[in-house]
């Protein structure tokens, strides 16, 4: 299994940005594929994400997350895009600069490549939920959507990596398995 670290991050924000820029003059205000969020409120939660994963590894956490919040200014889609950016910057500066053997709380503790793992995860999934509010046809990456299954649904079925992501966060069908309505990221080190 190979390690997911900031590099994997900063592919997966590059991907959502070259998926969803074109598209960036489009209504945002439409919902985001099954979310109850807009387009825009869901690009708006992985920048938040993004930043609040930085912020845990930065500030080694290990009690609960710290107590600070990211707010995206009333802004274009481009704008927002340029934010999620800059976050997924910050998780990767901060998983780099981070030694091996720091933890930090995510449900439980997590080593920096957890959090990386979970990185990529909300992006992938949240980019799926954007593009199907926007009609866009697109799906993760398998070579990314492989790293967050093998990080963070060690008990999923096998599959193709993608379909499994999707599955396991209540976002598709797989065939021969339930639907899945409940899930969490399991990030924490066993």
């Amino acid at each position: 299994m190979t390690s997911v670290g900031g590099e994997h991050v900063e592919a997966a924000v590059a991907e959502m940005t070259r998926v969803l820029m074109p598209h960036a003059e489009a209504d945002w205000n439409v919902q985001a594929g099954a979310l109850e969020w807009s387009c825009w409120e869901t690009a708006a939660h992985v920048a938040h994400d993004l930043v609040a994963y930085a912020g845990q590894i930065a500030g080694r956490a290990t009690a609960s997350y710290l107590p600070f919040d990211l707010v995206v200014a009333p802004s274009p889609p481009r704008e927002v895009l340029e934010v999620v950016a800059a976050c997924g910057r910050l998780l990767r500066s901060a998983v780099e600069d981070a030694g091996p053997e720091t933890v930090a709380w995510h449900w439980g503790m997590s080593d920096p490549a957890g959090f990386a793992a979970v990185g990529v995860g909300e992006t992938l999934v949240h980019t799926h939920d954007i593009t199907q509010g926007l009609g866009v046809g697109w799906r993760p990456p398998e070579s990314l959507s492989q790293l967050v299954v093998d990080r963070l649904l060690p008990n999923a079925p096998q599959g193709r990596a993608s379909d499994v992501l999707l599955w396991a966060t209540g976002r598709a069908d797989l065939e021969g398995r339930p639907r899945v309505s409940e899930w969490v990221w399991r990030a924490a080190l066993s």
